[in-house]
C-alpha cells in the first residue's frame, strides 16, 4: 500500500512539474509576441538620404555619378557637412549641380561606403592640389628632410610634428638645438598630398607643412641658417610644449664656470692746484 502511495506521489509531482514547464513556455512565447507587436507599432526612426562612395576613391579622382550611391541614414547620426542631395534644393551645396558642369575632385582618400563630405570634395572646377587642403589664413611651406631628419620616412599627410633647429649662436660656442615650432600639421609628403600613401616607410626629400605667415618666416630663417629636424607627435597627444634649448654644455652636463669676481678699483683722491694760468690735479692720500 505504501509503495502504491509513493508511486502515485512521484507521478503527481512529475505531472505538476511538466505543467509548470509548459505554462512557463507559453508565457515566454506570449511575451515575445507582445514585444514584436509593440516594436511593429513603434514609429520608424526618421532617415535622410546620404550619398556615399561605391568603392574606394583615391586622392585626385574625378568625381562622377557612377562613383556615388544613395543610402538612407538615421537623421540624428548624419555626419556634419555631408552631401544629402545629388541635385536640388540649394545648387550651391548640391554634389552635382546641373547648372554648373565643371568637374569636382576628391581631395582626401575616401573609403568604400564612406559618406561624401564638403571637406573631402573640391568645389566645381577647383584643383585638388594642396591649395584645397589649406586652412583659411594659412600658408604652405616646404621643409627639406632626409632619413634622419624625416623620422625615418614614417611621415604622412595630416600628421603633426615638432620642428627643431640646430645651428650656431652668436653668444655661445658650438652648436645649439632649439624647438622653434610645435605641432605643425603636414599637408603633403613629396608630391603626395592625399591619404593614399601606401604602408611602410617612404624616404621623402620634402615635407610640406601648414603654417601661419609668422611661422613661415621663422622656418625660412631657420632653414637658411642651420639644420631642421622633425619629431612626430602622437595622434592623441594634446600636451603643451614648453621652450626647449640644448647646447653642448647642457648635453654633456657641464656647468658654466662662474664669472670672475670684479676687481675693486683703487680709490684715488686728488686736489686741484693752480700754477699760473694752468690748473693741475695733484694726488693726495685719501682720508676715508
Amino acid at each position: 500500500m505504501r509503495m502504491v502511495f509513493g508511486l502515485v506521489l512521484i507521478v503527481g509531482l512529475g505531472l505538476a512539474g511538466f505543467a509548470v514547464y509548459m505554462a512557463q513556455g507559453y508565457i515566454n512565447r506570449t511575451q515575445i509576441e507582445l514585444a514584436r507587436e509593440r516594436a511593429a507599432r513603434k514609429p520608424p526612426e526618421p532617415t535622410v538620404t546620404v550619398y556615399v562612395a561605391k568603392e574606394k576613391l583615391d586622392y585626385g579622382t574625378k568625381l562622377t555619378k557612377d562613383e556615388v550611391v544613395a543610402i538612407q541614414w538615421p537623421a540624428r547620426f548624419v555626419p556634419p557637412k555631408a552631401f544629402t542631395e545629388l541635385e536640388g534644393q540649394d545648387p550651391g551645396k548640391a554634389l552635382f549641380n546641373p547648372d554648373d558642369l565643371r568637374p569636382r575632385y576628391v581631395s582626401r582618400l575616401i573609403g568604400k561606403f564612406e559618406p561624401l563630405l564638403h571637406s573631402n570634395i573640391t568645389l566645381p572646377g577647383q584643383d585638388p592640389g594642396i591649395t584645397s587642403r589649406l586652412t583659411p589664413g594659412m600658408r604652405a611651406f616646404a621643409i627639406k628632410v632626409d632619413v634622419a631628419s624625416g623620422v625615418s620616412g614614417f611621415l604622412r599627410p595630416n600628421d603633426r610634428v615638432d620642428v627643431y633647429w640646430t645651428g650656431q649662436s652668436s653668444n655661445r660656442s658650438g652648436d645649439l638645438t632649439r624647438l622653434i615650432e610645435a605641432g605643425v600639421k603636414i599637408i603633403a609628403v613629396d608630391q603626395k598630398a592625399g591619404g593614399d600613401i601606401g604602408p611602410g616607410a617612404i624616404i621623402a626629400r620634402t615635407v610640406t607643412v601648414e603654417a601661419t605667415q609668422q611661422q613661415v618666416a621663422v622656418l625660412a630663417q631657420a632653414q637658411a641658417t642651420g639644420r631642421l629636424a622633425l619629431s612626430l607627435v602622437g595622434t592623441r597627444d594634446d600636451s603643451k610644449s614648453r621652450p626647449i634649448e640644448v647646447d653642448r654644455s647642457a648635453l654633456l652636463g657641464i656647468e658654466d664656470a662662474p664669472a670672475p669676481a670684479p676687481v675693486a678699483k683703487k680709490k684715488v683722491c686728488t686736489v686741484k692746484q693752480r700754477n699760473g694760468s694752468n690748473v693741475v690735479e695733484v694726488e693726495i692720500p685719501c682720508t676715508n
